[in-house]
């Protein structure tokens, strides 16, 4: 098949649809990508590019397209709107002039959701279909960060949302849960083309040649819960601080924190002011491929999201690593992954933000016999392969678009 893929981010900077292109590739289909300057998470252009550098490279073979895209820089509301803004409109003057045909472009819709709009371009012009995987919900992924506070801007937003879902051919959803939402907005009987294709985890969870030792002396003795990823509002970090003070007096439990975000200041300045150094352990932030050498000094592994309807939807990328990596879960979160949790019976999981009930169910299950916790590491890891594998969700995606 002949594909154009539309996405905002693209290698190198760190997004599922790098592996996802990959594995179209190795499968024989020819891509076209086309996507903008490298810039995210930092906000800086990434060495060698910059607004106006080169704009053609390839990716295993597969040629990237790369059309100006104005830098996030310190993530304000304004510079924010500019890079949104700028890939939507140099995306669309590419594919309103990019006469090639293809079988069908597929937009990879994390945020932001305008991204799309230069495959609807090339979907109007060139009569070329459109298939959306669809991430994180808008308007409601831009309303929960209280960024978005005008009555007007909010209904032009969900006027654009709604345009696009009813410009694509097929939508892919990474949550169920997000179905009901975008049909709603597309308030459309005969719409039915909406498929669950979910995340996976990234191949070096699997890898058998790390060097499992190699963090052994970052970690504290006792019963050992890690968080690793985003350090964000959105995962409700003072809710896991409230958990691990009520859990101070327990000097077994201990919870370790990997990553960078928004809130690592915060997080680094609680763990001082609440005096839960010898409770809470932030190590830093380390590279993809170290995930695997982390997750294995871990007796469970932690995840939690506010109590936000959007995030109920959600199913966060670490929970198929952390399944993954054979790694039991504890979670503080709501919906679709508090579903799956209890369905997998690979951990323990209570409501969103309720971190007195949580903090109770951590210590029950730092008792528990290590055959029990071996247990749910073995059933989470086997609802992985059977509900996550790559290999099964790729093969189902290229049979849905050939129908």
């Amino acid at each position: 098949m002949k594909i154009l893929v539309v996405t905002q981010h693209f290698y190198p900077e760190n997004f599922k649809i790098n592996d996802f292109c990959s594995e179209l590739i190795k499968r024989g289909n020819h891509l076209t990508i086309l996507t903008g300057k490298p810039n995210y998470p930092g906000g800086k252009y990434f060495m060698g590019y910059s607004l106006f550098s080169k704009h053609k490279e390839f990716f295993h073979g597969a040629e990237i397209i790369r059309v100006p895209v104005i830098a996030r820089g310190n993530g304000s509301n304004f510079k924010l709107f500019l890079n949104y803004i700028s890939f939507s409109f140099f995306g669309s003057l590419f594919t309103f002039f990019h006469r090639k045909k293809y079988d069908f472009s597929f937009v990879f819709a994390v945020s932001p959701i305008t991204a799309a709009i230069p495959a609807i371009i090339h979907r109007i012009f060139h009569g070329t279909k459109m298939f959306l995987w669809v991430l994180d919900l808008w308007p409601e992924s831009v309303e929960v960060t209280g960024r978005l506070k005008s009555s007007i801007l909010k209904r032009m937003l969900s006027l654009l949302v709604q345009f696009i879902y009813r410009q694509s051919d097929k939508i892919f959803i990474s949550s169920r849960s997000m179905k009901s939402s975008i049909k709603e907005k597309i308030r459309s009987k005969n719409f039915k083309e909406i498929y669950y294709m979910p995340n996976w985890a990234e191949d070096n969870i699997f890898e058998k040649s790390v060097d499992f030792k190699k963090y052994l002396s970052l970690m504290p003795s006792g019963f050992k819960i890690m968080f690793a990823g985003n350090i964000a509002s959105g995962q409700d970090i003072p809710s896991l601080l409230k958990t691990a003070s009520i859990l101070k007096r327990s000097n077994n439990i201990k919870f370790i924190f990997v990553g960078d975000g928004t809130l690592k200041n915060y997080l680094v300045d609680q763990i001082r002011k609440l005096k839960l150094d010898k409770t809470v352990y932030y190590l830093g932030s380390f590279p993809v491929t170290e995930m695997a050498s982390l997750y294995y000094h871990a007796d469970m592994m932690m995840l939690s999201l506010r109590d936000e309807y959007i995030y109920s939807c959600t199913i966060p990328g670490k929970l198929q690593g952390y399944l993954a990596s054979k790694k039991a879960v504890a979670a503080m979160i709501s919906g679709e992954t508090n579903r799956i949790i209890k369905q997998a019976s690979c951990g323990i999981t209570v409501e969103a933000e309720n971190y007195t009930k949580f903090a109770s169910e951590i210590l029950k299950i730092s008792k528990i016999k290590p055959k029990l916790l071996k247990e749910k590491e073995e059933n989470g890891y086997k609802y992985y392969q059977e509900n996550f594998n790559k290999k099964i969700i790729i093969e189902n995606f290229i049979e849905r678009v050939s129908l």
